[in-house]
């Protein structure tokens, strides 16, 4: 799941539903004249002066205790599982909505599993890779406002005065070109520093940018937390790359970390090249390349993805990155 986004989009998304909620239906529209006036303030919201119904004391103190439980236990053991939590006045009990196995919500609920309402679903967010929003993940789609390339997001860096960017290669846009989001054209910033011809790197810059990267398929909206950034090595056989066309594929063997690839986009060396698994097609150009074991929440960079065929595809090297644009990984 993506990290805490679960449960920070929950809050989020509640948060805006309460301002909305709150503001007049013509809070946007121009101040109303005289004569208008007295039907305008006639016409108030369906809700207004109603209240909300309550829950027992018991039961408030539950939920909220169940809840900090559940944001405590994401932040130290990651987004595996999904969860969502609210006192429900309507039962009288602590409804639990989680994908988690009986075992660990047992642990969040303790002694409240009277008062506890456990449904069994996974709870996602309502974005995907391909519509992301920010602050914005690797892995994700990204194209130009006029269609035509189309790469994916590699992973977050920052410079020493703590500003932050995206990398994707070189070969999807060129320098001042505005990349959006491929569904939606949400603008994911502007493109700077293209290494063309020998190093396939550019930069995104001048939006939010998280330090996490999508997992999963191609219309997945769960991710992972980066942690740290190095070269691959070679013989290693559970690489990953994470793209906007073939999702999430691991079992790749880097072979070599001093290849050579020429394509028309010229001739980039040293890169990595590795085999095996699920490799990356069209469009994942600029996706993550990374490790992580599938049971530890967090994932590290080795570079992102540049070229293949035949086969084999080729990485750019996180080391070639961080010393082009003086970078270190975002965490």
């Amino acid at each position: 799941m993506r990290l805490l986004r679960p449960v920070l989009a929950s809050l989020a998304a509640a948060s805006l539903a309460l301002a909305i909620g709150a503001a007049p239906a013509n809070a946007s529209d121009p101040k109303p004249d005289t004569a208008a006036k007295a039907s305008a303030q006639g016409s108030a919201p369906a809700d207004a002066g109603r209240k909300a119904p309550l829950v027992s004391q018991a039961v408030d103190v539950a939920s909220s205790t169940i809840q900090t439980r559940i944001v405590d236990y994401v932040k130290t053991r990651g987004t595996k599982y999904s969860f969502g939590s609210y006192a429900d006045p309507n039962t009288g009990k602590v409804v639990i909505e989680t994908d988690a196995p009986s075992d660990v919500v047992s642990s969040l609920v303790g002694t409240y599993g009277t008062v506890v309402d456990v449904r069994k679903h996974e709870v996602t967010d309502l974005f995907s890779r391909r519509d992301d929003v920010p602050a914005f993940w690797g892995g994700a789609g990204i194209t130009l406002t006029a269609p035509n390339a189309q790469c994916s997001s590699g992973y977050t860096v920052q410079n020493s005065a703590g500003t932050r960017f995206q990398v994707t290669a070189g070969h999807c846009f060129s320098n001042g070109q505005t990349a959006v989001t491929e569904l939606g054209g949400r603008v994911v910033g502007t493109i700077s520093g293209n290494g063309l011809p020998s190093q396939d790197m550019e930069l995104i810059s001048g939006q939010s940018y998280g330090a996490f990267i999508y997992l999963g398929g191609v219309d997945s909206g769960t991710g992972a937390h980066i942690l740290s950034a190095a070269d691959p090595v070679v013989g290693f056989a559970d690489y990953c790359h994470s793209g906007r066309t073939t999702g999430e594929n691991c079992g790749h063997t880097a072979t070599s970390v001093t290849a050579t690839v020429c394509t028309s986009s010229g001739c980039k060396s040293p890169v990595t090249a590795f085999t095996g698994g699920n490799l990356p097609q069209g469009g994942d150009s600029g996706a993550p390349f990374y490790v992580g074991s599938v049971s530890a929440p967090d994932k590290h960079i080795r570079g992102h993805v540049i070229a293949g065929g035949g086969g084999t595809a080729y990485a750019e090297l996180w080391s070639r990155v961080s010393t082009r644009f003086g970078v270190t990984i975002a965490t």
